[in-house]
């Protein structure tokens, strides 16, 4: 029968772990030595992919570090330690570099495995938390993962291990990242869906053509005012002059108007119009769009070139793009 535990003691729990593996994960940094470096270039240096290996906990940590060398730049693919003897071995190719991960680096699979990647000509780098196994001794770079017990309190499964060589895979992916000058442009092109790649890419001209272009003259009435922000549906209109912009009317102007006028017929556009409205350029990315809405606390922005009035962005067309 299991224990019943109060909220309180769960709660003891969840922050005893957090905080073991977080010592843990710390003490990594005193192991940390020239062979992360030298792993590095390594693959820095060569032509090919990375291949990560590993198997049981150390296989599921080695597909995320794939999946994080892969959108920051470095190519990579996963190969199972026990698949790779019985035939996926073919998928490494000649100038590829392999990291293989074990936590006691001398599993059956892997003294089975490593002879076979070295006769290719490989390089090895190990993640392992034991320096002096099979493993370690036989790659061609350490970077040493050891933790001194699991968070499980039967010291069992992998928890604080499996955390501690995910971390020294970002490092690396990381060092790679800094190394490659890898910039928020590249990072982009690896992620043009979600609202992550949006971000990186969604320009406010992306936005711009879905919208009706709301505007009126100067001299144009307050009916017709009124009229252009009710079809365009925006809640506001510009006021041009030619093509330049002069002004900008919004919902929030007309109630101030009819509460501070009694008789409405003789006013103009340009008598009830905000002068020197926030604008964004076409080109700016939408998220710049989203910070200025939140700085000045509006729901929508001009878009101009050069002056020249080219529609509006509001904050539902973000909303929508899962920007905000």
């Amino acid at each position: 029968m299991s224990n019943l535990l109060n909220d309180e003691q769960l709660t003891s729990i969840a922050i005893k772990t957090i905080q073991f593996e977080s010592e843990s994960i710390e003490n990594l940094i005193n192991l940390i030595n020239v062979d992360f470096a030298n792993a590095v270039r390594a693959i820095y240096n060569s032509n090919g992919r990375v291949v990560v290996t590993g198997i049981g906990k150390s296989a599921n940590i080695a597909t995320k570090i794939v999946a994080t060398f892969n959108s920051t730049g470095t190519p990579a693919i996963f190969m199972h330690a026990a698949d790779a003897i019985h035939g996926d071995l073919g998928m490494i190719q000649k100038n590829d570099t392999v990291i293989c991960i074990s936590k006691s680096g001398n599993t059956p699979e892997i003294k089975v495995l490593l002879p076979l990647i070295k006769s290719f000509g490989n390089k090895i780098i190990a993640i392992t938390g034991n320096p002096a196994s099979y493993l370690a001794v036989e790659s061609d770079f350490t970077l040493n993962s050891y933790v001194e017990k699991e968070a499980c309190p039967h010291n069992l499964a992998p928890t604080t291990s499996t955390t501690a060589q995910l971390v020294l895979g970002d490092a690396l992916a990381i060092a790679l990242l800094e190394l490659k000058g890898f910039t928020t442009d590249d990072f982009a092109k690896f992620h043009p869906g979600g609202a992550l790649g949006k971000k990186l890419y969604l320009r406010v001209n992306d936005l711009l053509e879905r919208n009706q272009k709301p505007v009126v003259t100067p001299k144009a009435t307050v009916k017709q005012v009124i009229v252009e922000i009710s079809s365009k549906r925006l809640g506001t209109t510009a006021v041009v002059d030619g093509e330049k912009l002069i002004g900008i009317i919004t919902d929030g102007d007309l109630r101030r108007m009819l509460e501070k006028n009694a008789n409405i017929d003789q006013l103009l556009a340009e008598d009830i119009m905000s002068v020197n409205p926030r604008v964004i350029a076409s080109d700016a990315m939408a998220v710049e769009a989203l910070q200025m809405m939140e700085i000045f606390n509006i729901t929508q922005l001009l878009v101009t070139d050069e002056g020249v009035y080219k529609g509006v962005i509001h904050l539902h067309d973000l909303l929508k793009e899962g920007i905000l």
